[in-house]
This record gives structure tokens, sequence and C-alpha cells, in this order.
């Protein structure tokens, strides 16, 4: 009787230890950094000056690699006119330039997007 009684007693402090540890109730937390935020402003839609890295002027006829290069070496820019003050520019180039003007953006470099500041061979293939 005394064997039964023990037995209980410790069922009974083992599921009544169960019955209350349940488990934390986990903490929802935003889970975006620097990067993520960035890619839902302007950045996300146009190409920005001067975080973009050279593959992203491939959509824009006439840009890549040659004039692509060149606003990247030229980088960085307080407005998106300022990449028209780029010495040694052709008419051509500039041309191409203002009538795309509407598709670039300007945000502040980001360490996040430029890291070891390679933009034009950022390791994308």
């Amino acid at each position: 009787m005394k064997n039964l009684f023990r037995v209980c007693a410790i069922l009974l402090v083992l599921i009544s230890g169960l019955w209350f540890s349940s488990p934390a109730n986990a903490v929802i937390s935003s889970r975006t950094n620097e990067a993520d935020a960035k890619l839902s402003t302007e950045y996300g839609q146009k190409i920005d000056l001067n975080n973009s890295h050279i593959r992203e002027f491939r959509e824009l006829r006439g840009f890549y690699p040659t004039l692509a290069g060149v606003i990247i070496k030229n980088a960085p820019y307080d407005n998106v006119d300022d990449v028209l003050k780029i010495a040694g520019l052709t008419e051509t180039q500039k041309e191409r330039l203002q009538a795309n003007l509407d598709k670039f953006t300007v945000t502040e470099p980001s360490k996040e997007l430029i890291e070891g500041d390679d933009r034009i061979n950022p390791g994308v293939y």
C-alpha cells in the first residue's frame, strides 16, 4: 500500500509539473533590418544612383555596362539631376540619362547595399 501511495504521489507531481509548465508565449517582433526598410521606399521601385549595383541598369537600353559604370564611379549624388553633371559624357549619353531620369532615385548610401564598395561586380551571377 505504501508503494502504491508513493507511485500515485510521484505521478501526481509529474502530471502537475507538466500542467503548470506550459511554454512561454512567443513575443512577436519585427524581423526587418535596414536593407528591408529601404526596399519599402522608392529604392525598391527605381534604380538608386547611390546604392544600386551595375546589373540593375540592364533594364535600360544603352546603359549597361559603360554608362552604368560611369554613373557608379561618380557616385554619391545629392539628387537625380546631378547625374547630368558628370564630366566626359557624350551628347548621346546625356540624352539617354535625360530620357530616363524618372526611373532613378537617390537615397543615402547604405553600407548594407554597397558592402565592400564593389557595385561593379557584386558577385551576382
